[in-house]
């Protein structure tokens, strides 16, 4: 169960609407030399609307790349193919940009990977590791928390987080609606199979 803090007065008919949000959010952790930061509050605070849990966590979710078309960088699959964002096109896609360093990045992902089975045939959700060893540190950290829905996606070269827009801190998942534009961001951890993701992932229809 998370609490609001330093939200808009404008926003609280927002955070009425929209319900309680369970989000999990980042914390700081030394990111290898050039690639993109954990999310901190002060980063975050920028992009939109604050969340904090009882634990102290912090996410954000932000609006302010709406409407903005999905990029055409590519990135890598298990298998060692070439894959775009419009190769899953048609329906909504969730996008999850993270990395094996990021202590929150991996805190969220069993639950990321629960979200891929309820959302099945619904909204399409691929993670996309930003790790520039590529896939042997993802491989190992998939095996070892037992990630068996999400595909190993590896972007090495930083090619997708460099495309999408904005300073991007590490996690960051971002939510496309099947035309391929953007609906929203959150920056920070979340418990993606809380039921009330499920309000959220709506704004794609």
């Amino acid at each position: 169960m998370l609490l609001e803090f330093d939200v808009p007065r404008v926003m609280i008919l927002f955070l009425l609407l929209a319900g309680p949000l369970f989000l999990a959010a980042c914390d700081r952790e030394t990111a290898p030399s050039g690639q993109a930061e954990p999310a901190t509050g002060a980063e975050s605070a920028k992009q939109g609307f604050g969340l904090e849990s009882k634990s102290g966590l912090k996410a954000e979710l932000s609006y302010r790349f709406a409407g903005r078309p999905a990029p055409d960088a590519t990135f890598t699959g298990a298998d060692g193919r070439e894959v775009s964002l419009s190769d899953f096109a048609g329906r909504p896609l969730l996008v999850n940009l993270w990395a094996t360093w990021c202590a929150p990045c991996k805190a969220e992902m069993p639950t990321l990977d629960n979200l891929a089975v309820l959302e099945e045939g619904e909204v399409s959700v691929i993670a996309v590791s930003q790790d520039l060893q590529g896939a042997k540190p993802v491989r190992a950290f998939f095996d070892s928390a037992r990630i068996a829905n999400l595909e190993p996606y590896t972007d090495p070269d930083n090619a997708l987080s460099s495309a999408v827009g904005g300073t991007v801190a590490l996690p960051t998942t971002i939510l496309y609606n099947s035309q391929g534009k953007e609906v929203w961001r959150i920056i920070g951890g979340v418990e993606w199979d809380d039921a009330e993701i499920a309000k959220l992932l709506d704004e794609a229809a």
